[in-house]
């Protein structure tokens, strides 16, 4: 008898083992590193660091906007934005893999698109490069776009409130 029910236990956690077996691994990963105190985008060398503190943690390469020197004025532009902004937002079900939002824009940037009669633009993100591959120097519509693979690590690095500084 005692048998019989070691056998049923064992079948039942293989079952369950199995269930998972065909799962394809989840896009949100675990982070145990320092904490990212700061995000810097260097546009013109197409790179992001991870900072903690003053130590740089991890670097990616990127692509920017599809018309990248400068500063994003208005909606439309396809320029990143230049300047200090908070990661405000997280999208799990973003069309690019997953994605953090950028606060542009701020005050500034709203007062000097409408005074040009024009709007500011909005919805810039770190994100994947998701629904294809885009490898091309710089393609987004102002955004900053990493691979899928490492959204997926800057995702799970970066909190909400996180300061990002994007410089020329």
């Amino acid at each position: 008898m005692r048998a019989v029910k070691i056998l049923v236990v064992l079948a039942l956690v293989l079952g369950l083992a199995a269930c998972g077996a065909n799962q394809p691994p989840s896009k949100f990963k675990s982070y145990d590193g320092p904490p990212i105190t700061r995000i810097q985008v260097q546009k013109a060398e197409r790179k992001m660091y991870m900072i903690s503190g003053s130590q740089v943690v991890k670097v990616y390469d990127i692509a920017l906007g599809f018309q990248p020197q400068g500063h994003k004025q208005f909606e439309g532009d396809g320029k990143t934005p230049e300047g200090t902004y908070l990661i405000d937002r997280r999208n799990p079900n973003s069309a690019f893999h997953l994605s953090l939002g950028v606060s542009y824009p701020n005050a500034n940037d709203r007062i000097n698109a409408l005074a040009n009669g024009k709007l500011p633009g909005g919805d810039i993100f770190i994100h994947g490069d998701s629904p294809g591959p885009k490898r091309q120097r710089d393609w987004t519509a102002g955004c900053i776009a990493v691979t899928d693979a490492e959204i997926e690590d800057v995702y799970a690095m970066i909190r909400e409130g996180t300061v990002i500084q994007i410089l020329p």
